[in-house]
């Protein structure tokens, strides 16, 4: 066999050799496994009870109600904090209140865990309430909720009572534009989680 002939049959099995070097890479045993994971998201669930804040007719400057708010927990977690949004709308039934405002006349005394205290923990007028930092009302409200509820929060399937009281301020004064007139009061409770954990 010639030299040239050797070198070529030399070059076609080295290639066949790497060929089947690389090709035997896939030849051995293999296995595989897999793992999946479920990721359910648990429901904040806040109720109020009663839903209508206060239906009063005839209010006369000096009035004062009082009303119980039962906050329930309805949902799979626990709430840690209640955030309170505060928005009304006056009807002027004479036209005449100028710039006066009827939710500045007022007053909202929150006390502190009804059940558990009668301590005023917030004393603000509506006026006031409506345009408050949240920051400040959460502050007032963790301070409620953190001797109520503790670190666990508002457990699941538990409930607490929140007890306001309102008033219509006697200033002293002449306050018969009010006379006739209506203010409609919108709360809203907003729940927030408790901190994240390790599970």
């Amino acid at each position: 066999m010639s030299l040239k002939k050797k070198l070529g049959l030399g070059v076609a099995s080295a290639a066949l050799g790497l060929s089947l070097i690389g090709g035997g890479t896939y030849a051995y045993f293999s296995d595989s496994a897999e793992a999946s994971s479920t990721f359910a998201a648990g429901t904040l669930d806040l109720s109020v009870d009663p839903t209508t804040v206060v239906d009063i007719s005839n209010l006369k400057p000096g009035d004062t109600m009082f009303r119980y708010f039962e906050l329930k927990n309805d949902g799979t977690l626990p709430i840690k904090r209640v955030f309170l949004g505060t928005d009304y709308t006056v009807t002027d039934a004479k036209g005449d209140n100028g710039n006066d405002d009827f939710g500045k006349h007022i007053r909202v005394n929150f006390l502190y865990n009804v059940d558990k205290s009668d301590e005023v923990f917030l004393s603000t007028t509506l006026s006031e309430l409506k345009t408050m930092d949240p920051k400040v009302i959460k502050n007032k409200f963790e301070a409620y909720v953190s001797d109520a509820w503790g670190t666990k929060g508002l457990v699941p399937g538990t409930k607490d009572v929140l007890g306001v009281e309102f008033e219509f301020v006697d200033n002293g004064k002449d306050q018969n534009v009010f006379q006739g007139d209506s203010l409609n009061l919108k709360w809203t409770f907003n729940a927030e989680q408790t901190r994240g954990e390790q599970k």
